[in-house]
């Protein structure tokens, strides 16, 4: 079975807008794969289409191999957009080869562990008290990890100082509002500095966060060393990383608690990898995935398999029922989301509907600023 095309479709849709990867071969099958990385859509579309040139009559079983030649065969290491662009096509691979043999993934990685993974959802909010409120719902509905992201007092302008002092009077907030069964973890989105860090994580330590999300930026992982000295928080990092040699410092050095592995960014086949060096580690894996179908059904099928899984990210708490483009995908109920029952990463797409959706455009990301005008993280 051969690749005859690698064909990326941007859709537009009522739950987000996705970067599809569509493999297809020479015996009619094809294989779904999602980009994680968008905020440079040129340079991914660009690397797409020259792996592209690369996969083209290449059997589609061989999909190490196809890895190694995606990361490696251009002397220059792909990190990043470049990276991702590959994961998407390494992810429509896996799918190709379940489908192929008429097996869910989960059974090419070495079968279920579990029966379902463990999810937490996104709780929006503005102000403590909309916070509570919004938290009080989903735990009616069942949810039992809520996330919070550290929100500036007024967007797009982030204080650091003054971020702090309200998202910590919110975090104990919340905390005594949803008592001690429900876990709560927050997303800081790497927009402090080490000593910021160290006073938000100290400050909300008594509130018993699940762990604390990017802190710090990932451009100098060894930051986190100092960090880990001066708080008793568990950590998590590595949403910005793509391959398992990104993600070596971070875990050999035992600098995070839990491994935030986005397989649209990584692939299967380095995030298996990176898992695997996780595992010798006592850390946990928590999955990156506030992306699309695809995403969200790789991740449970490497999450049904693993030992050393904590929580899988599900940023559409009721799923894709409602999604005409979405003719079947991953099951997710209040708390927990599993594959689909069909083979491959058991995701259909309407393609002929996502084609006529498709817009080939994918706008940029909020960027902040600091009030002096100097650029910060998102």
């Amino acid at each position: 079975m051969k690749i005859t095309e690698v064909e990326p479709l941007v859709v537009a849709t009522g739950t987000g807008t996705y970067l599809l990867v569509v493999v297809h071969t020479d015996e009619g099958l094809h294989g779904l794969g999602e980009v994680g990385m968008r905020s440079r859509p040129r340079a991914v579309l660009g690397a797409l289409a020259d792996f592209a040139e690369l996969a083209v009559g290449t059997e589609a079983h061989r999909i190490e191999e196809l890895s190694q030649l995606f990361l490696r065969g251009g002397f220059f290491p792909a990190v990043g957009d470049v990276a991702a662009a590959a994961a998407g096509i390494d992810l429509a691979l896996w799918d190709l080869r379940g489908k192929a043999l008429g097996v869910p993934v989960h059974e090419l990685l070495g079968g279920a562990v579990r029966e379902h993974v463990p999810a937490y959802v996104h709780l929006q909010g503005r102000g403590l008290a909309q916070y509570v409120d919004r938290a009080q719902r989903l735990v009616e509905q069942g949810w039992q990890h809520l996330r919070l992201g550290l929100q500036p007092p007024a967007e797009p302008v982030l204080e650091p100082r003054a971020t702090l002092r309200d998202n910590i009077a919110v975090f104990h907030g919340l905390r005594e509002a949803v008592g001690d069964d429900v876990e709560l973890l927050i997303d800081v989105h790497t927009r402090l500095d080490p000593a910021e860090a160290a006073v938000f994580c100290r400050e909300i330590e008594p509130a018993r966060p699940f762990f604390v999300e990017d802190p710090l930026r990932a451009e100098n992982l060894d930051a986190y060393r100092t960090l880990r000295a001066r708080t008793g928080v568990p950590l998590a990092a590595g949403e910005q990383l793509t391959t398992v040699w990104e993600f070596r410092p971070l875990l050999e050095g035992d600098l995070v608690d839990h491994a935030r592995i986005d397989l649209a960014n990584t692939g299967l086949t380095q995030g298996r990898k990176i898992a695997a060096m996780a595992e010798a580690h006592h850390i946990q894996v928590a999955t990156h995935n506030p992306l699309g179908p695809v995403c969200t059904a790789a991740s449970a099928h490497l999450n049904l398999n693993l030992p050393n899984v904590s929580v899988q990210e599900q940023g559409h708490p009721h799923g894709w029922a409602g999604d005409p483009l979405v003719l079947a995908g991953p099951v997710v109920e209040a708390g927990t989301v599993r594959p689909g029952d069909g083979p491959g990463l058991g995701v259909e797409i309407d393609l002929p509907a996502a084609r006529r959706a498709a817009t080939g455009e994918l706008g940029p990301p909020p960027r902040y600023r600091r009030p002096d005008g100097s650029l910060t993280n998102w």
